[in-house]
C-alpha cells in the first residue's frame, strides 16, 4: 500500500466521515432488498397454489423450517465472506462482488419457476455472505481507535439499515401480497441494484478503507488463508477438535439428517480456524478474543427470540390479529415495517441515552448494553402472551399488543445490534476484524435457525382430513365461486367426543359424515386432544378447517381461463383435503412458547450481568479509554 494513503483527511458531514453516508445508503438499499423478500417469503411459501395470488402451498411448519435454514445460512456464509476479505481481496471488493451476486439472486426470484426460487435463495445466501460482514467492518475502518464517535457512527449506519427495512415491508410487502409475489421479489431486486450503484459511485470517499491485505516484499501474504489452513492440518488440539466435529457431521449425514450434518462439517472448520487464530494472538488479544466469543452466545439467544418476527409472529399477525383500521385490512407483511420505523424514531434517542450514562460515569459497557437489550426484547413477548390470552378469550387479538411487542423488541435491538457491531471492531485483532465480523453474523444466523426451530415447535403436528361430501352438501358453507374455481376453504367449526367417537359440527349441524379422518393415526391424535381439553356435547372445542383442492394443474388452468366450469374440468368437493386444528390447543402451545422465550432471555442476560466485572477486566480497558475526538485527531489511517 502506498504511503500517500496512510494519512487521509476525510470530508465530514454532520460530524462523521462522508464515507459513512456512502455505506449508509448502500446498506439501506441492500436491506430494502433483503427485508422486502423476508417480509413476503413465509407468506408466499404458505399461500395456496390455488389461491388468486398463488404461492407454494407448504404447511406452516415446513415453511418455518425453511425460513430458519435460509436465514441461518444467509449469515453463516459471512464467515467465508470475512475470511476471503481479510486474507485475499479486502472488504471493498467483497462488498462489490457480493452486491453483484445479490442483484442476480433477487432478479432470478422474480421468475415464476421452482428452479428460480431455489437458485435465487442460493445466490442471496452467497451474496449476503460476501457483503454483510465486510460493509460493517468498513464502517469501523472510518474511525480511529479510541474515537467515541464510533458507536454513534454505527447507530447512524443502523438507522440506514432500518430505513431500508421499513420501506421494504411497506412497499414490497404490499406489492407482494396485493399484486403478486414475484412482482414483490422483483421490486426487492431493483432496490439491491440501486444500492450497488451507490457503492460504486461513492468510491472516492472510501479510499484506504477495506483494501486488500498487505503483501510482503516477495509478494506473499504473511497471514494468508492457506497458511492458516496448513496450521489447522498440523497435529494438535485444533486438528483433533475439527476431526471430531467432522466425524459427528458425517454421522448425522449417514443417519439421514443431511442438513445438520453438512452444517456441522462446515462449522468444524470454522471452530478449528478460530482455535488456530487464538494461538497466534498476544495475551491481551486472547483475552479480548474470548470475551467476543462469549458475547456471541448472547447474540444467538437474542436473535433466536427476535427473529420470531419474520416467522411465527408474521403468521400469527396474519391469522389471529384484528388488522382492520378505518375499514381497511392492513396486509400482514406491512407489520414487518413496524420494527424498522421504531428504530428510525428511537435510534438516536437510545444512542444518546447510553452516551449520557457514560459521561455520568454510570455502567454503559457494550456487554451491559447487550444484556439489557436482550432483557427488554424478552419482555416484549409478554405482550405476545397477552395477545394469545385475548385470542383464547375472544378469537382474535387487538392490534395494540403486536405494536407494543415490536416496540420493546426495537428498544432491545438498539441496545444490542449496533453496539455489537462496534464492539467487534474495538476488540477484534486488526488483521482478523472481518473474520470476527463474519463469526458474529454466523452467530446471528444460528440464532435465526433457533428462531425457525422455535416457530416450528410452536405449531401442533397437523391432523389431516379429507372432505367426502357432495357439492350440494356444503354449498351453504362457502360462496359458489370458491368451489367452482377450486379456491381454498378456511372455516371454523366445533368438535367433541361422544362415547369415544369424534363428532364434528359446523354452525350447529353435525357434519361428521362429510369428513374422513384416517382411523389408525389421525383420529386417535384428534381424540387425544379433545380428551385433554374435555370436549363434550355441552362444551365442544372450537376447531379450524383448512382445506385445499387437489384438482390437477391442467384442470386448474382450464378453470382459470373458463368463464364457467365445464363437464371436463368441473371441481368436485371430494377433491378437497387438508388439516383440522383444535383452536385452544394451538393457542396454548403458542402462549407457552412466548412465555418461555421471556423467561429464558431474561435469565440468560442476568447471568451475563453477574459475570460482567470479570468480563470487562478481560477487555483490558478498551472502552474506558474512549473519548470524543476533534476533526484533526479523527483523520484516520487507512487500514
Amino acid at each position: 500500500m502506498s504511503n500517500d494513503t496512510q494519512n487521509i483527511k476525510r470530508k465530514e458531514l454532520f460530524g462523521h466521515p462522508m464515507g459513512l453516508y456512502v455505506l449508509f445508503f448502500t446498506e439501506m438499499w441492500e436491506r430494502f432488498s433483503y427485508y422486502g423478500m423476508r417480509a413476503i417469503l413465509v407468506l408466499y411459501i404458505t399461500a395456496s397454489v390455488t389461491a388468486e395470488n398463488a404461492g407454494l402451498g407448504w404447511a406452516e411448519g415446513d415453511a418455518l423450517a425453511l425460513y430458519g435454514w435460509y436465514t441461518m445460512l444467509v449469515y453463516v456464509m459471512s464467515i467465508p465472506g470475512g475470511i476471503i476479505a481479510d486474507k485475499l481481496i479486502g472488504q471493498k471488493k467483497s462488498v462489490l462482488y457480493g452486491g453483484l451476486i445479490l442483484v442476480a439472486g433477487h432478479g432470478i426470484l422474480a421468475v415464476e419457476q421452482m428452479w428460480a426460487f431455489y437458485l435465487g435463495l442460493l445466490l442471496i445466501v452467497l451474496g449476503v455472505g460476501g457483503l454483510k460482514p465486510n460493509i460493517s467492518t468498513m464502517v469501523g475502518g472510518l474511525y480511529k481507535e479510541g474515537d467515541i464517535r464510533r458507536d454513534k457512527g454505527f447507530t447512524i449506519f443502523y438507522i440506514g439499515i432500518n430505513i431500508g427495512a421499513a420501506a421494504a415491508a411497506l412497499a414490497v410487502g404490499y406489492v407482494g401480497e396485493e399484486i403478486g409475489w414475484h412482482w414483490g421479489f422483483g421490486m426487492a431486486g431493483v432496490g439491491m441494484l440501486l444500492g450497488q450503484l451507490v457503492f460504486m459511485l461513492g468510491q472516492k470517499h472510501l479510499i484506504g478503507v477495506g483494501e486488500a491485505p498487505v503483501k510482503s516484499a516477495d509478494g506473499k501474504n504473511e497471514d494468508s488463508l492457506g497458511r492458516l489452513f496448513s496450521k489447522l492440518m498440523k497435529p494438535g488440539v485444533p486438528m483433533f477438535v475439527t476431526g471430531l466435529l467432522i466425524a459427528l457431521g458425517i454421522g448425522l449425514t449417514a443417519t439421514g439428517t443431511v442438513g445438520y450434518g453438512l452444517l456441522t462439517i462446515f462449522l468444524a472448520f470454522v471452530v478449528g480456524m478460530m482455535m488456530v487464530i487464538y494461538t497466534e494472538l498476544t495475551q491481551i488479544e486472547k483475552d479480548r478474543y474470548v470475551v467476543l466469543l462469549l458475547s456471541f452466545i448472547l447474540v444467538i439467544v437474542f436473535w433466536g427470540a427476535f427473529e420470531q418476527a419474520g416467522g411465527l409472529m408474521n403468521i400469527y399477525t396474519k391469522e389471529k390479529v384484528n388488522r382492520m383500521v378505518l375499514g381497511w385490512e392492513i396486509p400482514a407483511s406491512v407489520f414487518q415495517s413496524v420494527n424498522a420505523i421504531f428504530i428510525i424514531i428511537f435510534g438516536a434517542i437510545v444512542a444518546n441515552f447510553w452516551a449520557f450514562r457514560k459521561k455520568k460515569g454510570k455502567e454503559s459497557s457494550s456487554l451491559f448494553k447487550m444484556a439489557i437489550g436482550t432483557i427488554i426484547m424478552g419482555l416484549g413477548f409478554l405482550f405476545m402472551a397477552k395477545a394469545s390470552l385475548e385470542v383464547l378469550a375472544t378469537g382474535e387479538a387487538a392490534l395494540v399488543w403486536i405494536i407494543l411487542a415490536y416496540l420493546l423488541h426495537t428498544l432491545g435491538e438498539l441496545s444490542l445490534s449496533p453496539v455489537a457491531l462496534s464492539f467487534i471492531t474495538k476488540l477484534a485483532p486488526a488483521k482478523y476484524v472481518s473474520i470476527m465480523m463474519g463469526v458474529y453474523f454466523a452467530a446471528t444466523g444460528l440464532g435465526n435457525k433457533v428462531a425457525g426451530a422455535i416457530g416450528e415447535a410452536s405449531q401442533s403436528e397437523p391432523i389431516h382430513i379429507n372432505l367426502v361430501a357432495e357439492n350440494a352438501q356444503i354449498s351453504g358453507w362457502v360462496e359458489d365461486s370458491v368451489i367452482t374455481k377450486a379456491l381454498n376453504m378456511n372455516f371454523d367449526g366445533e368438535a367433541y367426543l361422544d362415547n369415544g367417537q369424534i363428532v364434528l359440527l359446523h354452525e350447529g349441524e353435525n357434519v361428521t359424515d362429510l369428513f374422513n379422518i384416517e382411523k389408525d393415526t389421525m383420529a386417535p391424535r384428534l381424540a387425544e386432544v379433545l380428551t385433554e381439553y374435555e370436549a363434550t356435547a355441552a362444551s365442544p372445542q372450537v376447531v379450524n378447517f383448512k382445506l385445499e383442492n387437489e384438482t390437477d394443474q391442467k384442470a386448474l388452468k382450464a378453470l382459470e381461463d373458463a368463464d364457467s366450469p365445464t363437464d371436463q374440468y368441473s371441481v368436485k368437493v371430494s377433491n378437497y383435503s387438508g388439516d383440522i386444528a383444535v383452536f385452544q390447543a394451538v393457542n396454548e402451545r403458542e402462549l407457552r412458547t412466548f412465555i418461555s422465550i421471556t423467561i429464558f432471555t431474561i435469565a440468560f442476560s442476568i447471568l451475563l450481568i453477574l459475570f460482567l466485572k470479570k468480563l470487562k477486566k478481560l477487555t483490558h480497558g478498551v472502552e474506558e479509554a474512549e473519548r470524543e475526538m476533534s476533526e484533526e485527531e479523527a483523520e484516520v489511517d487507512a487500514h
